[in-house]
Order: structure tokens, then sequence, then C-alpha cells
């Protein structure tokens, strides 16, 4: 999954061009360049990737998440409804706008449920972050249809997801923008770096401007740009896109790597009567970067995790009980635990995150295990992870 596994020549090709023109800053320096520009070509070509009218570059994919809130109107106050089964930026980057998260359901996508999300809306309710986990797909169509009938802003959480696709459309075109993460383990990595898309000319307007402390970016003098608005830095580095951009030409064939390696797993343990997958709504747009499968029950998938791992099959999350990635074991937003208050104290009845109950997905997360599908595994290394696994449930 990582692209850090393929690193090579173009990585060292689009870095070395940056070092030799000493620029490291994505805007101004024109004439120092020597006609490099790495974030720029970054953005254009996730353009042309993603088929969105609008694209733009920032440090993080929490970055992209926070941006793209601001820009799409969100801010203190506002109810923002997310899954409890995400990476813990989801609901930090909505904290961090001074915004409410509320966690709604998920369903056997791994993903909010939309057929669950209208228990969870509010009159606070101004937005849906839904996040297409493990590489695949919300059931988007339907959640979109909630959010419109609701007149409640869609804002796709892609940031596990880039290339992926529902019914070929670019998972992240659906809402009005979609944020990706580039980080250090992506199928595409920066090292740290995260991405919006919009089709709204006025969200990418202040997409790019609130990224940077609010320019307009009008002219070639940043000392005389104007600032309509207050804003962030939330920049990137050429250098960061540079290496993104080398990594973001091999992704078409990443994703190709990734569906056959995870396809002989599959099929090997579709034998296996106990085991059932996650639901997919579009296998053709699936990224391929994780198999994630069903137990019966929260026994046996502890029992089967942890003989995995006594197996050496390394990379198989037991999600109910991880730290990052679902809501159980989120002590710092349970307590919501700061250096500092945060805006939310400030709020009457904001939600207690010591009392949320989700039996749904509850009873999903406890029995799910995924596996970590990797790019440079060989076709004999993967029949050695098959017979290990296979011998797991034996």
């Amino acid at each position: 999954m990582p692209g850090f596994e393929i690193f090579g020549e173009e990585e060292k090709k689009e870095v070395l061009d940056v070092l030799e023109t000493g620029v490291l800053f994505r805007y101004g320096f024109d004439n120092a360049r020597n006609g490099h520009w790495k974030a720029q070509s970054f953005e254009k070509e996730l353009c042309d990737l993603t088929g969105a009218g609008f694209s733009h570059l920032c440090s993080s994919g929490t970055a992209a998440l926070c941006v793209a809130m601001v820009s799409c109107g969100i801010g203190a106050g506002d109810e923002v409804i997310v899954p409890p089964f995400t990476f813990v930026a989801t609901f930090e980057s909505v904290l961090n706008i001074g915004a409410i998260p509320v966690f709604a359901e998920i369903d056997d996508t791994l993903c909010l449920d939309p057929e669950k999300l209208e228990d969870f809306i509010t009159e606070k309710t101004k937005a849906v972050i839904p996040v297409h986990m493990c590489g695949s797909m919300a059931k988007i169509d339907r959640i979109k249809e909630v959010c419109d009938k609701n007149n409640i802003v869609l804002i796709e959480d892609a940031c596990q997801s880039i290339g992926g696709t529902f019914h070929g459309t670019a998972l992240g075109r659906f809402g009005k923008a979609g944020c990706y993460s580039f980080d250090a383990v992506k199928t595409v990595t920066c090292g740290e770096g995260g991405g919006i898309i919009t089709d709204e000319k006025n969200i990418y307007d202040n997409i790019h401007m609130y990224a940077d402390h609010g320019h307009d970016h009008i002219g070639n003098d940043r000392g005389l740009e104007n600032h309509p608005f207050l804003g962030m830095n939330y920049r990137i580095s050429e250098l960061n896109a540079a290496v993104g951009l080398a990594q973001l030409r091999k992704l078409p064939e990443m994703i190709k790597t990734q569906k056959r390696n995870k396809k002989m797993i599959k099929d090997a343990l579709k034998e296996i009567n106990e085991v059932s997958f996650r639901n997919i709504p579009d296998e053709d747009g699936d990224t391929a970067t994780f198999l994630s499968v069903f137990l019966p029950d929260e026994k046996r998938a502890r029992d089967i995790a942890g003989k995995l791992a006594k197996a050496g099959v390394t990379g198989c999350p037991y999600w109910y009980d991880n730290k990052w990635h679902y809501i159980k074991k989120w002590d710092h937003l349970i307590n919501l635990s700061a250096p500092t208050k945060l805006p939310i104290h400030k709020y009457e009845n904001h939600p207690d995150y010591r009392n949320i109950k989700l039996p749904q997905s509850d009873n999903i997360m406890k029995k799910t295990i995924s596996m970590q599908i990797m790019l440079n595994w060989t076709e004999s290394e993967i029949e050695e992870r098959i017979d290990k696994i296979l011998g797991v449930f034996k």
C-alpha cells in the first residue's frame, strides 16, 4: 500500500529539480525556478486524475479537512456528522475549526450508514463528512441524497482512498469538496501532504486563500497581495510536492498491483465458511489497500487476530482495540483532553463523548479484521502469506 515501497529515480529527479533551483516555497521566485512548479503541476494532474475542476495541495490531510470545512462555510458551533471508525484527524479537524463532531452509525461498508444518518441530524447540523475507509467507498450516492434533502454540506474524507471511484466518478467529487492525504504511509506519499478538490470556483478561491494566510494570490508581488479574509498557514513545500508528483504518476500501476495482490488472498479466504467480506458498493472502484473480513463474533475475531500475529502475518489490525481508528479507544476525545480549553467547552449541550452509544457500529467493529495489501509482495510471498492465514483457521 504505501508509496514509499516503490521510491525510485522518478522521485529523485523531481526532488533534484527543486534543489537545483533552490526554491522550496510554492509561490513566487518565478525567475529562479527554471520553469519548475511542483505543487502547481501536482494540482493540475490531480484534477486530470479525478476530473475535478479545481484542486489545491496543503500540508496534510488534516489540514485539507480544516481548510475544506472553513471554505464551505462550516465554523464555530456547527455540528458535523462523522463516523466512529476513521483516523483521529477527522474529528480533530472538526474540533480545530470550532465545530462539534457528532458520531453516527456505520454499516457493513465500514463507512457511514445512510439509512441511519437522519437519526443524527439536528437543527445545528451543517455538514456530513463520510470517510471512505481502508481504500474503499461509502454508499456515497445515498449519503448525498440525505445531505441534499436536508440542505447539509457534504465534504468527503477520501484521505485513505486516492484513486478510488464510485460508478466511474472519483471519490471526493460527490460533495462540495473532497480531501486526500499524502502522508508517509499512504498509497501516494509526499512525506507529509494533503489535497482538496472541488468543482466550485468560489470554494476553490476560499481554499487557496485560507490555506495561505488569506492571500488572494493576485499579481506577482506577495507584499502587495490583498487579504480578503483571515487565514492560516497550511502550505505544502515544493520538496514535498515533488515527491508526491512522481508518486501520483505511478498511482494507476499501484492500484493495479494492489488489486492483483488482494484478489489472490481474497480468493483463498472464500473457502473459509466462517469468513465474510466487507460490503464494497462498487468493486471496480476499490483501490484494494485493505482486505477487510468479518468473523462470526467478537470472541472468534480476537482469537484469529491473535493467531495471525503469532503466525507472523503482519499488517492485520483488529480495529476495535485500535487507539487511532475507533472511538472506543479515543480517550483524549472522550475526556476532551487538551492543553487548554477547547471551543467546544463554550457550547451548551454539546455531546457527552463519555456516553456515546453506537451499538450497530460496535457490533460490526468487534467482528472486523483488516489485512493490509502491500505493493512489493512477490507472488511467492503472497502464497506463503496465504498458507499462514489458512493455517490459522484450521
